[in-house]
């Protein structure tokens, strides 16, 4: 095998050379001198800029594997070229370690191939990596993952990567994420991407493999205090508190909602009616004990209604946005008020702010412009004095305003207030309510529950001083 090989050296170093052999060792060693330029970038870790990124780790190896792909597809064009003109060619100066040339051409070829090994696992590898970073998934595809990478850049989970949740561990996963990559690429590509992005996402990974890699029902949660303050539309955006004890539950017995939901040995289906399953109306409750209950909307039906999808309930029928949340304009107002970011001071401020918010803008740039001159100009037209002694203070506060907006609005997008269902409560959408509702029944009349001491303890609601929060000695902040 490898006289055979020495012994057609010579017509190989001949049939390299022509132009697309040369075009490939061009690339490669263009390629390898991009590498090095941008080799400390690489080794400093994650690059932060996007399109940095897709050149070093996309176009990079790409060009790189290509050059190198070009190299023998060269040669077996020439050779077929050559076999069809049937050229004779005079006898090629011997291969051996005596001549200069072939002892130099081993050296380049093993050095070559040395160095291009290393090259090219380290771009495949920082390739790999780099595509599952949250640069890669929330702004190489700017417009199109701009309302989700806003909301996880401001969610608890900001520094959880995107692929520890919509992948996982395992390489089955990660192949069929890149496969459903490649779609989505090409749909990038041509402008043809769904907007809003739909939700729920089809065809995810289940929870228990994922969300429970840090969260897991055995874990028993003790009840936690909740404390919810909200401002009335009034001109002193008249404060008032909410505060619930909420019963978490889990572990190995049935505690407050986990234990109900999640815990050992209950398994919940359902059937849903809409895409973003909003509408249940039928339940298969299996218990510990091993009891199944069905129920249903109608009551006296038992079977399956008609021909709609069934689901197991997990994580995330409940929590269905633990990391990418939108909030509605009163929710976003109340938090930030009472964060301090906006001043409760100023005259009807929560209610011209959520008016100024639900206005339709063109774009995000149209926004940025008008909210916080509608914002001053309220001020400057109704309260003259006080715009005067507290400019600087409504300036802040039209700042905050717009970055409510910042959040949670994308007309590109069309994502807009309300957009995006959340199922956490029962407050904002139908949440619990979609089964706990008091019309879901089982044939022997049984109700799914709706009684609200099930899931937590009402302690105050909307009082402005809260005797259970002066007991504690809490000031009333947001828990």
């Amino acid at each position: 095998m490898i006289r055979k090989l020495l012994h057609n050296l010579p017509a190989l170093i001949y049939l390299s050379n022509n132009w697309i052999s040369l075009t490939g060792v061009v690339t490669v060693t263009t390629a390898t001198v991009f590498w090095l330029f941008l080799l400390p970038t690489t080794l400093r870790g994650e690059v932060t800029h996007p399109y940095i990124g897709i050149l070093v780790f996309l176009l990079l190896p790409a060009a790189f594997f290509g050059g190198l792909a070009l190299i023998p597809a060269g040669i077996l064009l020439r050779r077929r070229r050559e076999q069809r003109a049937s050229a004779a060619r005079a006898a090629f100066p011997p291969v051996n370690w005596q001549n200069a040339d072939f002892r130099k051409l081993v050296m380049f070829v093993g050095a070559a191939t040395l160095l291009n090994i290393v090259i090219g696992s380290q771009l495949s590898y920082s390739a790999v990596n780099y595509m599952d970073s949250v640069t890669f998934c929330g702004l190489t595809c700017h417009t199109v993952m701009q309302p989700e990478f806003t909301a996880h850049q401001n969610s608890p989970h900001a520094r959880v990567a995107c692929v520890d949740c919509h992948i996982g561990p395992g390489a089955s996963w990660f192949v069929r994420s890149k496969l459903s990559g490649t779609d989505q690429v090409f749909h990038t590509l041509l402008r043809n991407y769904p907007r809003p992005i739909p939700s729920p996402v089809q065809n995810l990974r289940p929870a228990r493999e994922t969300c429970e890699v840090c969260h897991w029902p055995q874990r028993f949660e003790a009840d936690r205090l909740r404390v919810i303050p909200q401002y009335a539309d009034d001109a002193q955006n008249t404060l008032t508190y909410t505060v619930l004890m909420v019963k978490i539950g889990g572990g190995p017995g049935p505690h407050g909602i986990h234990g109900m939901h999640v815990g050992q040995g209950i398994h919940i289906r359902y059937a849903y009616s809409d895409d973003k399953r909003q509408t249940i109306p039928w339940v298969e409750y299996t218990g510990r004990e091993g009891r199944t209950t069905v129920y249903s909307v109608a009551g006296s039906k038992t079977a399956l209604p008609g021909n709609l999808p069934v689901r197991e309930m997990d994580c995330i029928d409940c929590h269905n946005r633990p990391t990418h949340a939108f909030q509605l304009p009163g929710d976003a107002m109340d938090e930030a008020m009472n964060a301090g970011q906006i001043s409760p001071s100023l005259p009807y401020v929560k209610k011209e702010a959520v008016d100024i918010l639900r206005k339709d803008y063109r774009s995000r740039t149209d926004a940025a412009r008008e909210i916080p001159a509608a914002f001053d100009a309220y001020y400057r037209r109704n309260y003259p004095d006080l715009y005067s002694q507290q400019h600087q203070l409504i300036q802040q506060a039209g700042d905050a305003v717009l970055r409510i907006y910042d959040r949670n609005v994308f007309p590109a997008m069309k994502v807009t207030w309300g957009t995006y269902f959340d199922n956490l409560g029962h407050d904002n959408f139908p949440g619990c309510f979609r089964c706990h509702d008091g019309n879901h029944a089982s044939a022997a009349g049984k109700v799914v529950t709706q009684d609200c001491g099930a899931c937590h303890d009402l302690l105050a609601m909307q009082e402005p001083h809260p005797k259970v929060l002066t007991d504690l000695g809490l000031t009333g902040t947001a828990q």
